[in-house]
């Protein structure tokens, strides 16, 4: 296995927006590091600036990064509720150094950071590594269906898609968890509980 280094960051990861800390706490120029990590391995993410990067992070509640040498090799984020939801977001590791265990220690650390240990049901959406979440026991979130509306939602809602009514194949995977805060699902499959629907 290649040594690596994990990271868990504070929650926003004021040390990697804000002075680009990395291992050790060391100056690493750690958001050109992420910036170039996202540009290379993760299509999603290609062309984020400095500020969105900035702005992605201060939102997260769960954030890790892997390094080897100065090198970063892999990142995730989650943001939470604390309580009932959870999502993960640009899990993504360098490509000559996938299979070789990285992306299941970043998912293994961001599930386990305090901001998602314990909460009812963790999403995350994937392209084409479904078959990697599901070795974590991720599963199909059915019967949910993966809704997306394009750019602010300010104005957005009046716009009509030609093909709104069209069934999307993508689905949501998700990690179900009942914590206490959040009662078990009943035969309709609803919770009673605000916020834990």
């Amino acid at each position: 296995m290649v040594h690596v280094q994990l990271i868990q960051h504070a929650p926003g990861a004021p040390g990697l927006r804000w002075l680009g800390l990395g291992p050790g706490l060391r100056p690493s120029r750690g958001l050109l590091k992420l910036q170039r990590l996202l540009d290379k391995h993760a299509f999603w993410a290609k062309g984020r600036r400095h500020a969105e990067l900035r702005q992605l992070l201060s939102g997260s509640q769960a954030v890790v990064s892997l390094w080897r040498g100065k090198r970063m090799v892999g990142f995730g984020r989650a943001t939470s509720d604390g309580l009932c939801r959870a999502v993960l977001w640009d899990v993504v590791v360098a490509g000559d150094l996938q299979g070789r265990g990285l992306g299941r220690q970043v998912v293994q650390a961001l599930l386990a950071a305090p901001a998602l240990r314990g909460v009812e049901r963790v999403y995350l959406m994937t392209t084409n590594s479904a078959g990697f979440y599901r070795q974590l026991g991720f599963r199909s979130a059915d019967p949910q269906e993966l809704l997306v509306i394009s750019g602010s939602a300010e104005g957005a809602a009046a716009q009509r898609h030609p093909d709104d009514d069209a069934s999307d194949s993508e689905q949501p995977l998700s990690l179900a968890t009942p914590p206490s805060g959040c009662p078990s699902r009943g035969p309709a499959g609803h919770s009673s509980s605000p916020g834990c629907s």
